[in-house]
């Protein structure tokens, strides 16, 4: 059984599926998201490849703040995920809910819905932040 955890470790460290959400966010990170995947700036070369299904990703990227309309479909995608899964929150809006926090509409950060491992601030991040946050996440799986 110690084996196998360790394997497990071992494959979401060297090849982490991640799968990106977007909550309600003005396209901002969710652009500087898909440029980090591209051959530009390349996160595929430590492993990363983006999928599209919740029940094979460990990583779960999420752009925006959370409104009442998305947070049903953001806890259903992330207990569809198996374990061991991991989330981060890219830009001001996931952290915290950014500049629209306190709409009528808006819960806040995704930490008010599901728990966050990896906070990424700013507005919008750059694809650089990006990568270091999710070496810094694969770090601790060390």
């Amino acid at each position: 059984m110690q084996l196998l955890k360790k394997a497990i470790k071992w494959g979401t460290r060297k090849s982490p599926w991640i799968i990106h959400f977007n909550a309600g966010a003005c396209n901002g990170c969710d652009i500087e998201t898909i440029a980090a995947l591209t051959p530009k700036f390349d996160l595929e070369r430590m492993g990363v490849v983006q999928q599209g299904s919740p029940r094979h990703a460990d990583v779960l990227v999420c752009t925006g703040a959370v409104t009442l309309q998305t947070k049903e479909r953001l806890k259903q995608i992330y207990d569809q995920m198996p374990e061991p899964k991991f989330v981060i929150a890219i830009g001001a809006c996931a952290c915290s809910g950014g500049i629209f926090d306190g709409c009528y509409c808006v819960m806040g950060g995704i930490d008010k819905v599901i728990p966050v491992d990896v906070y990424i601030p700013g507005c919008a991040v750059r694809p650089e932040a990006i990568i270091s946050a999710v070496q810094k996440l694969l770090d601790t799986l060390k």
